[in-house]
């Protein structure tokens, strides 16, 4: 189950985090789709399985966490260490190394609601069952 899982996920936000930025910032690049991706199976995992007895304050700040953390990897590998350039938060408040910044995980707070509340509709029975009857219709 987990890997069906965590297979949509990884599509649902290879496809959702570049949308977001580009929503928000006008452009993207393609490291971001495995971004979202990691962030969203991440969240599935810990704010989801983990974190499920907790309140969603605390899950929503977990979330938060992962989202930052996985743009501080990305961030200190793709453009601190292969010089890509992709962004650059040294200007804005509170960041760090250029590669995070307080305010953004403070939206990464509110972007957690979602991310939940779609890892939740993918643990669904009923949706894996649907999806496996439909590939074996298409390949008949």
């Amino acid at each position: 189950m987990y890997l069906y899982q965590d297979a949509l996920l990884f599509m649902a936000g290879s496809w959702t985090y570049p949308a977001i930025e580009m929503l928000w910032r006008g452009e993207t690049h393609s490291s971001m789709a495995l971004a979202g991706g990691m962030c969203l199976c991440l969240i599935n995992h810990i704010c989801c399985d983990l974190l499920k007895d907790k309140n969603i304050i605390s899950r929503s700040l977990a979330g938060a966490g992962i989202i930052t953390a996985v743009e501080l990897v990305l961030g200190l590998l793709l453009n601190r260490l292969l010089g890509f350039d992709i962004w650059d938060y040294s200007t804005v408040p509170f960041n760090l190394f250029g590669q995070v910044c307080l305010p953004y995980s403070f939206l990464w707070v509110g972007l957690s609601l979602p991310a939940m509340a779609l890892c939740e509709f993918c643990r669904e029975p009923s949706l894996e069952d649907q999806t496996k009857q439909n590939l074996l219709k298409k390949s008949h």
